[in-house]
């Protein structure tokens, strides 16, 4: 028996004892020169009608005015730490340190709670997660435009999230939809800190890459995303997602990711003709097409066995 399959034991025969009607919810927000939009962040932790949660915001050394809305704040977070960072999992993984909750959502500044009772929503399938030993719970995630218009809505089954995360290799989840038990961090290791953009999807391949269940709580939404200046950081998402996978050696090449990555190249310019709202939407279909297709069409997508 290999070490982690040990603790993964460990974790089963202890979560029965843990297991509790009301488990703590951290909800841990990275934010650098965030002014604009955190209050709406933590308005909208602070507005949920489930009182059993914790606020953790980790600043990377704002200088726009965010230490100040984090001060006004105080009596609405339950620890805070301004200094500067090495990025976003660097930040997460600090954050994770001072955590206390069973489960764990993370969110950005500019990210929000799409309504108040959404940690009410979400409570039974969490419960339902413990009692079967799931380490994940998910819901969809809006993103909206500044402008607070919704452009799309992402969360598909895990079915479908899992083969695109693990078999085709392309980026179909929102890590602000996700709940995650804090057991994922003691089993399978914090976020990979040398990543930049794709740090989550990287844990999740380590997580799931032998299998694994999540609850995928479809109509919920979970969080408000805001969109912006997204595509100029498609080919070094594509990038990253490459380097999560021979990491962890998984198939790079692969039909989807070809695609993603020839989309990638091409984003900026159709950025440029129609927008940036209107290349998300494109990119979104896009995604739901490439997945349909390698969900339904396995022998397609899916490379022969070599051997």
């Amino acid at each position: 028996m290999n070490g982690t399959q040990a603790k993964k034991n460990d974790y089963k025969n202890s979560s029965k004892n843990k297991m509790t009607s009301k488990p703590l919810i951290s909800v841990i927000v990275a934010v650098y020169n965030g002014a604009k939009t955190l209050q709406r962040c933590i308005d909208s932790v602070s507005s949920q009608t489930y009182l059993n949660y914790e606020l953790i915001i980790i600043d990377g050394g704002s200088t726009d005015g965010t230490i100040d809305v984090i001060k006004s704040n105080q009596d609405k977070i339950t620890y805070w730490k301004s200094e500067p960072d090495n990025g976003i999992y660097h930040a997460w993984n600090k954050a994770l340190g001072h955590s206390k909750g069973e489960w764990i959502i993370f969110l950005g500044s500019d990210d929000y709670l799409w309504k108040s009772n959404v940690f009410e929503e979400i409570m039974p399938h969490i419960i339902k997660a413990e009692s079967q030993d799931i380490l994940m719970v998910y819901g969809q995630v809006a993103r909206v435009t500044e402008d607070n218009k919704i452009s799309c809505v992402d969360g598909y089954s895990w079915e479908k999230t899992w083969r695109s995360i693990i078999i085709d290799g392309i980026g179909t989840f929102t890590h602000q939809g996700m709940f995650h038990h804090r057991s994922i961090f003691e089993l399978y290791g914090m976020f990979d800190e040398s990543f930049k953009i794709a740090g989550d999807y990287e844990l999740l391949i380590r997580a799931f890459k032998e299998g694994g269940n999540a609850i995928f709580v479809d109509g919920l939404i979970v969080t408000g995303m805001q969109i912006g200046g997204i595509t100029s950081n498609c080919i070094k998402m594509v990038k990253e997602n490459a380097k999560a996978r021979k990491d962890n050696q998984l198939r790079v090449i692969t039909i989807p990711w070809l695609i993603s990555y020839v989309w990638a190249i091409c984003s900026p310019f159709l950025n440029y003709i129609i927008g940036d709202s209107n290349v998300r939407y494109l990119v979104n279909s896009g995604k739901r097409l490439v997945m349909n297709l390698s969900y339904k069409k396995k022998v397609i997508f899916e490379p022969k066995n070599d051997q």
